[in-house]
């Protein structure tokens, strides 16, 4: 049974969460330790994926100017239900209401610990999947299999076990310092090594062996010529 019946759509906020995967952590090595942080961070490292950066599955997405290619950015966001009281806390906790699968697409050139918005927050840099399922569907997001393929080649496969915090903690972790809310999406990262589409490569992103979360499918345009504008 899906969360939702027609095209999901996000009623709040989008959170990106960088540096949420073991192989990051490797791929960073010891740039983590120089200036100007010097030591790995501690809490999760956050973004915001602003309400233009939102596609819908199937969309095309357009290039900005002087970009002929983008990072693409596969994961599963957490889809925040209704904060709950619970007996060992003293406040409402969040609930997980469903997983989408998404596409965090970035410009090439951003850095992990201050990403920036003009390469992070482009018009239609968010593919979203098309089904939200429930977590009773969707089982331990521990085992999820995300498979990127770019023209039909499979160009990255994700492993949702390699997680640095997984689902539970990285929930946890994020409310104690800001309330999540209901309708509000928590990414639960994007994996080192993030294949490069260029303009007219259409790029598709699946769960492995979960077929209710259907395949998240977008184009990528190129920008628009001067001479159009």
């Amino acid at each position: 049974m899906n969360a939702s019946s027609g095209p999901f759509w996000p009623t709040g906020t989008v959170y990106g969460c960088l540096l949420n995967f073991r192989r990051e952590w490797r791929h960073m090595g010891d740039r983590m330790a120089q200036p100007p942080h010097k030591a790995p961070p501690q809490a999760p490292v956050l973004y915001v994926k602003t309400a233009n950066t939102w596609s819908a599955s199937g969309a095309g997405i357009t290039l900005p100017a002087g970009a002929n290619a983008a990072l693409v950015g596969a994961s599963v966001a957490l889809v925040m239900g209704p904060r709950q009281w619970r007996q060992d806390s003293d406040r409402a906790v969040p609930t997980v209401a469903a997983h989408v699968l998404v596409n965090d697409l970035e410009l090439p050139g951003g850095t992990y610990f201050r990403p920036a918005v003009k390469t992070k927050c482009v018009d239609g840099f968010l593919g979203l999947g098309a089904h939200a399922v429930t977590p009773a569907d969707a089982g331990d997001p521990a085992q999820f299999v995300v498979e990127v393929r770019i023209n039909g080649d499979l160009r990255q496969t994700i492993r949702f076990d390699d997680l640095v915090r997984d689902a539970a903690t990285l929930v946890r972790d994020v409310d104690a310092f800001m309330s999540l809310r209901e309708g509000d999406l928590l990414l639960l990262g994007c994996d080192a090594d993030r294949p490069t589409a260029h303009a007219g490569d259409h790029i598709e992103i699946a769960l492995a062996g979960q077929p209710a979360f259907g395949v998240l499918s977008n184009t990528l345009a190129p920008a628009p010529s001067e001479e159009a504008a």
